[in-house]
């Protein structure tokens, strides 16, 4: 959810307005569970029902505290899941399964995602260790199991390589490289003084 909505200017917590073109209605956003928007804002809640914190927090600020706490949850694709949609020009195409996907998880991708089948189903991002923060990813894309091109290419790619061999071989290097990105990621376009304002409900403006 952190990586969306910089799809703006900075973590403006955008994808939380509610309105006719709603942000979190694209496709693209579909995927951010609806129990995680509502977690966020009963957080918002307690928070300004004390007095002393009432309008000093953003919904930005309560947006990063909860991935900060849950860490990778919603912006590393070691968790997480994709819609079938996403990715199924990678399994069906007319040039057939895309050679740079392991061809057997390739075809248990076929098994979960048919042709025809809603494309709203969802499939783990990692079919190693779902449930996990840690560096399978790495060692799912030596394999073969990115499950989009643009996670697969960072193998593919001998300028990225190296990093994922490394990571895949050192877990610790990687929580350390992922904490350093994604604290630098937080400070990115932040809105300070009259710039910006403190949204008393997270889905409108004030």
């Amino acid at each position: 959810m952190l990586i969306c909505i910089y799809k703006l200017k900075g973590c403006d917590a955008s994808v939380f307005l509610a309105n006719a073109n709603a942000e979190k209605d694209h496709h693209d956003d579909l995927s951010l569970a609806g129990d995680g928007f509502d977690t966020v804002i009963k957080a918002k809640a307690a928070v300004d029902s004390n007095p002393s914190c009432r309008n000093k927090v953003s919904c930005a600020d309560i947006l990063a505290l909860a991935t900060r706490d849950v860490v990778a949850l919603v912006s590393a694709h070691t968790l997480g899941f994709s819609h079938c949609g996403q990715f199924s020009k990678r399994i069906y195409s007319k040039a057939g399964i895309d050679r740079t996907l392991n061809r057997q998880y390739a075809l248990q991708l076929r098994q979960m995602c048919p042709v025809k089948v809603d494309p709203r189903i969802a499939i783990n991002m990692d079919p190693t260790t779902p449930q996990i923060f840690d560096n399978a990813y790495y060692k799912n894309l030596q394999q073969g199991k990115g499950l989009f091109s643009s996670d697969q290419i960072l193998f593919t790619d001998k300028r990225s390589r190296p990093i994922v061999n490394l990571f895949a071989s050192n877990n610790n290097a990687f929580n350390q490289a992922f904490v350093s990105a994604i604290t630098k990621l937080g400070h990115v376009g932040v809105l300070t003084g009259n710039q910006g304002e403190i949204r008393h409900d997270c889905s409108r403006v004030n």
